[in-house]
């Protein structure tokens, strides 16, 4: 059985802050009936982050974005394991949001004969693309970016015995799209605590049969807590579960905390590359519940295994 997917249902998508607040009230609603006290903490630049639990006694933190980025005509393509490729894209799409403007400002400038004409469009330009791209319409199709992440979270939530409630503190981050401000409020907010809780931070885990765990360096450093994060990890049929102890960069939350684990869902290509695609466009509409399930058995396992801080 699956916890919290009628709120994915009936809020798709999280973006205005009419949209934002009514899914607020029906996360509360769904944690004080599950037993749980919850909250709104607001931070940098309008912010409203929902946490459920104490932040300043908890162990762990299990956390994923719920606001909803902008549609794209490309797909934001991560390849955490091969960053060179990453960036290369990134360059890419930084090539085309110059050249576009260019090309329409050195019309603009030919056609009036006026070089300023031509560069005040071109300025124009751009800043209409990159607001497009931080605050465009929202994308209705995010099924994986990010309704899976918070589907995990109320999921987790539900499935949670009530002996090991007060060793984990629930936070769904807004703002994730515009900058990581939300996690970077909550990280201002509650500095000590976040210093030694291990967080996962789930974005992007409904499409792909890979589920990679990419811990940040200060546990990668902790010998003891990387063996009990790669414990709770294994396979399930066709899907796996691993801990990457490799270099990697999986732009998120979790970047905020020195004992952050960023989890994601990947595909894999032939030649070995891990990566994810589709998000930011109409063609994110995969799901997969499973991965929702087997992410549970994990984290449920990991909770079991000790509620010490910075173990």
């Amino acid at each position: 059985m699956l916890f919290g997917r009628e709120l994915i249902d009936q809020f798709p998508v999280r973006k205005s802050k009419k949209q934002k607040a009514a899914f607020r009230e029906a996360v509360l609603s769904f944690g004080a009936a599950r037993g749980y006290t919850g909250r709104v903490e607001t931070g940098m630049f309008g912010a409203r982050n929902v946490v459920f639990g104490d932040p300043e006694q908890a162990a762990y933190l299990l956390t994923a974005h719920y606001d909803t980025c902008a549609r794209l005509p490309f797909p934001n393509f991560i390849t955490p394991c091969q960053i060179g490729i990453y960036l290369l894209y990134q360059l890419l799409i930084c090539a085309v949001l110059i050249m576009i403007p260019s090309i329409l400002g050195g019309t603009v400038g030919a056609l009036l004969r006026s070089p300023l004409a031509g560069t005040l469009v071109a300025e124009a330009c751009f800043v209409l693309l990159f607001c497009l791209l931080l605050c465009g319409p929202a994308n209705p199709s995010n099924a994986n970016d990010n309704s899976s992440g918070v589907l995990t979270v109320l999921d987790l939530m539900a499935s949670l015995p009530e002996a090991q409630r007060a060793q984990v503190c629930f936070v769904l981050f807004d703002l994730e799209e515009a900058g990581l401000w939300g996690s970077a409020s909550y990280r201002k907010a509650h500095r000590k605590a976040s210093q030694t809780q291990l967080v996962l931070n789930f974005d992007c885990v409904g499409d792909g049969d890979h589920l990679l765990f990419f811990p940040k360096a200060g546990v990668k450093r902790n010998r003891a807590l990387l063996e009990r994060l790669k414990a709770a990890a294994g396979r399930a049929g066709e899907k796996a579960l691993v801990v990457w102890e490799g270099g990697s960069f999986y732009p998120s939350d979790q970047a905020q905390f020195p004992l952050g684990v960023g989890v994601a869902a990947m595909h894999r290509a032939r030649g070995g590359v891990y990566y994810l695609g589709r998000i930011h466009t109409k063609r994110d509409t995969i799901l997969e519940e499973q991965n929702i399930i087997l992410l549970r058995e994990s984290v449920l396992k990991l909770l079991g295994q000790g509620n010490e801080k910075g173990l």
